[in-house]
């Protein structure tokens, strides 16, 4: 059974730092291209930040570039996102998911939720003074 559990929301001050961290079971995430994204209340999900199956090559949403920093450990089976200097529209909740792509594309990072296979159940970040 594939699970991805995240962990690490919560609440911080405006310019606060939080680390999300998402362990992956059912599946080897050598074979995933990996991603974090976000929901707002009203608003559609997006893709903060992606990195490919292999390489470590990562895209960034611009609203967090420079701010946020993806990472993935397979040995672990986690994928992590470091979120610095957190601003009050960072507040959403966030997803973690997982998307198996062929060798062929190792090195490519797409950050498209339809692309996505798997998907956490999501934790809450509030950044509010």
């Amino acid at each position: 059974q594939v699970q991805l559990v995240e962990s690490g929301g919560g609440l911080v001050q405006p310019g606060g730092s939080l680390r999300l961290d998402c362990a992956a079971s059912g599946l080897p995430l050598d074979y995933y291209a990996l991603g974090w994204f976000r929901q707002a209340p009203g608003k559609e999900r997006e893709g903060v930040s992606c990195i490919s199956r292999s390489d470590g090559n990562t895209y960034y949403a611009d609203s967090v570039k420079g701010r946020f920093t993806i990472s993935r450990d397979n040995a672990k089976n986690m994928v992590y996102l470091q979120m610095n200097s957190l601003k009050p529209e960072d507040t959403a909740v966030y997803y973690c998911a997982a998307d198996r792509v062929p060798y062929s594309q190792r090195k490519v990072v797409a950050c498209v939720a339809a692309e996505f296979d798997y998907w956490g159940q999501g934790t809450q970040v509030t950044a509010t003074s």
